[in-house]
């Protein structure tokens, strides 16, 4: 089954002194560092998912600046795609379907931000599309909701989309094993 990485979000609004920093976004990116090193190590391919926000009062990921960029732990190396999309869906209204199409990929490895947003809309997205799909849950970091008053902590944000997308959407499992499941990713 041919594989892909998609590294969706990881940049620097999400980090200490962004427009909108995540709970353990470092440690996150440094797993996501790990997953792709892993992939560069098997040329297998890898896309990056960029988010630009074009909609009227938007706060983050704004066009031309800094807090746009990617994360410099996770930069693309000259020949790995960026696609830019301006929704939390990596799919919808950008050619990545297309793209992964044309290198017949089947098996979709997924990490970034937000694990409530973005990944969740992307990993069910993927999978409508009929890809397989894996989820490297601790390469994915979220942030503090306020629901009905009360604040719902970013680990348990986190660990309900991971349990919400487990088994049905995707699998999930950590970078770590990503060196286990080698057969897999061929």
């Amino acid at each position: 089954m041919k594989t892909t990485l998609l590294l969706i979000d990881i940049q620097n609004d999400y980090f200490a002194g962004g427009r909108n920093p995540l709970v353990n976004a470092e440690q996150a990116a440094d797993q996501a560092a790990r997953a792709l090193t892993s992939f560069r190590g098997k040329n297998l391919p890898v896309f990056h998912i960029q988010h630009i926000s074009l909609q009227d009062g938007a706060t983050f990921f704004l066009p031309d600046t800094d807090g746009c960029k990617i994360y410099q732990g996770v930069l693309p190396e000259q020949g790995e795609p960026v696609i830019v999309k301006h929704t939390p869906d990596s799919f919808f209204q950008t050619d990545l379907h297309e793209r992964l199409t044309a290198q017949k990929i089947e098996q979709i490895y997924i990490c970034g931000m937000m694990s409530h947003m973005c990944i969740d809309t992307s990993v069910r997205a993927a999978k409508r599309l009929g890809y397989s799909v894996c989820v490297l849950e601790d390469a994915c970091a979220a942030k503090d909701l306020v629901w009905d008053g009360k604040t719902i902590p970013a680990d348990t944000v986190h660990k309900t989309f991971m349990a919400a997308l487990g088994g049905t959407f995707a699998a999930v499992m950590k970078a770590s094993q990503l060196e286990v499941n080698d057969e897999k990713m061929v």
